[in-house]
């Protein structure tokens, strides 16, 4: 009976032992796989960005979907230009004279690939709209729409996904808290998202850190 007690008390102490190791190591782990696939999923992000950012320098709006966005990265072309002043004297009946008239002449110079301008060689623009580490293949959910701001009307998108995805296979309780994050050094809210379709902006909801990491 004793022998049968102290292999139970050293069961106990080793599943006590486990938990308070799990308590502690289990966050730090947590959150080294979270920024590992954040940073892999905002760098999916910041290329839809850029290739949207293209589309509306050339059609002056955002593309409404990755078909439609990635056949231009594929084709489309930046037209290149230069801009000059000049000037010519015109009779003016008004004062009975010459005068100097000035206006700006631009000349197109050629056209760059799009493609080659943001992505050079790498064809990684043919897969940006796939989630890194998601379970099922899920794309990212992307939206373009016009909104009007100040009485002007301004192409908006945005693309993002839900933490969910890509912290699928992640303690629930913990990714619970990380749903619920309002810090400056965190990503806020259950998404990780670039754009917004409610406001004229391209930014994305990370922090610095997930800059900085990918200009090293």
């Amino acid at each position: 009976m004793k022998t049968i007690i102290q292999i139970f008390l050293w069961l106990a102490c080793i599943g006590l032992g486990y938990m308070i190791y799990n308590s502690v190591n289990g966050p730090i782990e947590f959150k080294k796989v979270k920024q590992e696939r954040y940073a892999k999923v905002i760098a999916n992000l910041k290329d839809i960005r850029n290739s949207q950012e293209a589309y509306k320098t050339v059609n002056g709006r955002y593309a409404k979907d990755f078909d439609a966005l990635i056949s231009f990265v594929d084709t489309g072309k930046y037209t290149i230009t230069q801009q000059r002043d000049t000037s010519y004297l015109e009779f003016d009946k008004t004062y009975g004279i010459d005068m100097l008239k000035e206006f700006k002449i631009i000349d197109t110079l050629g056209y760059v690939s799009v493609k080659d301008s943001l992505f050079k060689k790498d064809a990684r623009y043919k897969t940006m709209m796939n989630v890194p580490y998601a379970p099922n293949n899920e794309k990212f959910e992307m939206k373009s729409a016009i909104i009007e701001k100040s009485g002007y009307k301004a192409p908006v998108f945005e693309a993002k996904v839900s933490k969910e995805v890509v912290l699928h296979d992640q303690p629930k309780s913990l990714l619970v808290k990380e749903n619920s994050q309002v810090n400056v050094d965190e990503v806020n809210g259950n998404t990780i998202k670039v754009g917004s379709l409610t406001e004229v902006s391209t930014s994305g909801n990370w922090p610095s850190i997930y800059d900085k990491k990918s200009d090293q």
